[in-house]
């Protein structure tokens, strides 16, 4: 084939995210006939993390690989299933002794996908240097077809980095702050861009979470515990196409569901 498409989903969040995955990703797929699909997961367990249990339940929607983020570690049970073999993968500037793996490699139709999860450093703690590593990790994977969730806070430490491996990925898309940007491109070089993919979860929320709860802690400044918000979900992901010879995308298409 000439080319080829990946389908994306950003941040699940708790229940109701699961379910409008399982409610919209069957006619995603029937609509876009995505060669991969992948997902961000490490919200999926009540707004932090991952149990085996929901990572099985993605993998059976159709989901062919799960990236995750600062939560990937919030339930210890998944620590073992991050060591499986399943394609689901940690943020790659984790210490090494870290169960889990930062990378795999999926395939389909005659395309290995290096699929890569990498934490950003600004406002988040206790991850080494992205910028660094990648150079170290792009030319190990045997592939030209790269497809990089980088997972932070800061907007500039996203764009930074999408330029930093532009033409060397295929694709770079930004997760974590749950609020989709307007910004999608294919950068000069050929690698698709998105500062943030947005969500799939509550609406209406604060970032998937219950509005009351957010509001009492900006209003009092003290702790106090986030629950996900008992509401319907909503789809938020893109649609990027790339050309099967050079790695290079061809576009990125926002797509919502609600």
């Amino acid at each position: 084939m000439s080319r080829y498409r990946i389908l994306f989903l950003g941040d699940v969040v708790g229940r109701p995210g699961r379910e409008a995955v399982s409610r919209h990703l069957p006619e995603l797929m029937a609509e876009f006939d995505p060669t991969f699909v992948i997902v961000n997961g490490e919200n999926s367990a009540a707004g932090l993390g991952i149990t085996p249990d929901i990572a099985d339940g993605l993998f059976k929607e159709g989901v062919d690989a799960i990236t995750l983020g600062n939560h990937a570690y919030n339930k210890r049970e998944i620590y073992p299933y991050l060591a499986s073999g399943r394609a689901i993968v940690r943020p790659a500037n984790l210490p090494q002794q870290a169960p889990g793996r930062g990378h795999c490699v999926i395939e389909r139709g005659g395309v290995s996908l290096a699929v890569v999860n990498l934490c950003g450093r600004v406002f988040l703690d206790g991850y080494d240097d992205p910028f660094a590593l990648i150079d170290d990790l792009l030319p190990s994977f045997g592939t030209d077809h790269v497809f990089i969730d980088f997972h932070a806070e800061a907007t500039s430490e996203k764009v930074a980095f999408a330029h930093h491996v532009d033409g060397r990925a295929t694709a770079v898309v930004g997760t974590h702050t749950h609020v989709a940007t307007a910004d999608e491109r294919v950068l000069p070089l050929g690698t698709a861009y998105i500062t943030d993919v947005g969500m799939c979860g509550p609406m209406p929320s604060v970032i998937g979470f219950d509005i009351d709860g957010i509001l009492y802690r900006f209003r009092t400044s003290l702790p106090t515990r986030f629950e996900v918000a008992e509401k319907p979900g909503v789809i938020s992901g893109v649609v990027i196409d790339v050309d099967s010879q050079s790695a290079k995308s061809l576009s990125i298409k926002r797509v919502n569901r609600t």
